[in-house]
């Protein structure tokens, strides 16, 4: 029965997508270059119906440890579910850092700022911009979080199973790496420590983990939600007893039903 639920579910919200584009992230030239002149950054917009559209948006980053991107179970996958709510829904494929943190994190602003910029067209609310991640697409979307400024900054955060701490004790030391390169300093370890980056100002959290994941040990997710509690920032925080790390929005996560219901909940809460 679970399983055809889920099913229905798909099919159902299937259909309520009403738009679908990609674009260059950056047509003429990034803000910060990549030493890979491949690599391009795209987004890609899903928007639902008009009549539907609530004004809400959500930029995703997916993750896969900052040397790939799982841009369909975390990313492309989850338009339906959004757009079934009137919720718009920007994936955004950003560039590898190959050590310089900036080329991701300019992608992930920028994207922010697009979404801003085409709220007319798009029936956004420009005070209604999430941004949500994975794994470390979660580190990425929990930087933007507490260290964007004006236009990039979102309005809320929904962070699955993330990456949060560069601390090389409990980190994901794959993603770490990536992302500041092998000998990072003690200050950039400090600075993109998302836990240590929370303040007053950061916007409200959706965290989502397994208790089993050891890929990216739980403690990540869980001190962000503390030191969001500490700064009155509202969060809720979400454990799974199982699942291990990576699920998305695969249908085989045995949680996966439950998650869906709570991330509704939580975005029908304010």
């Amino acid at each position: 029965m679970k399983r055809f639920l889920i099913f229905l579910m798909t099919t159902m919200s299937t259909v309520i997508i009403s738009a679908q584009k990609t674009i260059d992230l950056w047509p003429e030239q990034p803000a910060v270059k990549s030493s890979d002149a491949a690599d391009k950054a795209e987004l890609t917009v899903f928007l639902p119906k008009e009549n539907r559209a609530t004004g809400r948006a959500v930029v995703i980053c997916p993750g896969g440890g900052y040397s790939h991107l799982a841009m369909q179970h975390e990313g492309t996958d989850w338009a339906p579910f959004f757009n079934q709510q009137g919720i718009a829904v920007v994936v955004l494929k950003y560039r590898m850092p190959h050590g310089n943190h900036k080329v991701p994190v300019s992608d992930a602003e920028e994207a922010i700022r697009v979404v801003r910029r085409n709220a007319a067209a798009w029936h956004v609310d420009p005070n209604q911009v999430g941004i949500m991640g994975s794994s470390a697409g979660g580190h990425l979307a929990s930087t933007v979080a507490t260290q964007a400024k004006d236009d990039a900054k979102p309005n809320f955060q929904i962070l699955f199973y993330p990456v949060i701490t560069m601390d090389p004790s409990f980190t994901h030391r794959g993603s770490m790496v990536n992302f500041l390169g092998e000998k990072p300093s003690k200050k950039a370890i400090q600075q993109f420590s998302s836990d240590q980056q929370v303040s007053r100002v950061t916007p409200r959290a959706f965290i989502a983990l397994s208790d089993d994941d050891h890929a990216v040990l739980p403690m990540n997710g869980a001190n962000y939600y503390v030191e969001c509690y500490r700064h009155d920032v509202p969060a809720s925080l979400h454990i799974y007893p199982t699942g291990g790390h990576g699920w998305g929005y695969r249908a085989s996560f045995d949680y996966h039903l439950e998650m869906l219901h709570e991330l509704k909940a939580w975005l029908a809460s304010f």
